[in-house]
């Protein structure tokens, strides 16, 4: 037998004993999927779902960018007039704004130590 198909012959192998095991492990009352959705369409031009919202705005002599999914607000760019950019975001939508920048604000620890 030629040295490649058999190496093609044991790779081919190689991969289906972890698809064998998914089958086995399946439950017994599993059924087949008729029909998949396929992806949805992009129609160019149109905004994707996925993509922020991104309002810019003057105050002051600051410019903000506000980047919104979904309407909920989680990101700001501020520029001021003279200086670097930097960004407050908040990591979940019940935190507090977190500033990324040039000068991020100290994080203390938050250690319990006691309780009464």
């Amino acid at each position: 037998m030629d040295k490649k198909l058999l190496i093609s012959l044991l790779g081919a192998a190689t991969m289906c004993l972890p698809l064998q095991k998914l089958i086995a492990a399946a439950p017994s009352d599993a059924q087949m999927l008729e029909q998949v959705e396929p992806p949805p369409k992009v129609i160019p031009g149109e905004p994707l779902d996925d993509e922020p919202e991104i309002t810019i705005r003057q105050k002051d002599k600051k410019t903000i960018e506000e980047y919104r999914m979904h309407g909920e607000l989680y990101m700001m760019k501020i520029t001021p007039e003279h200086g670097v950019p930097y960004y407050l975001y908040k990591d979940d939508q019940q935190s507090d704004w977190v500033n990324i920048g040039p000068n991020p604000p100290l994080a203390v620890p938050k250690w319990t130590l006691f309780r009464f």
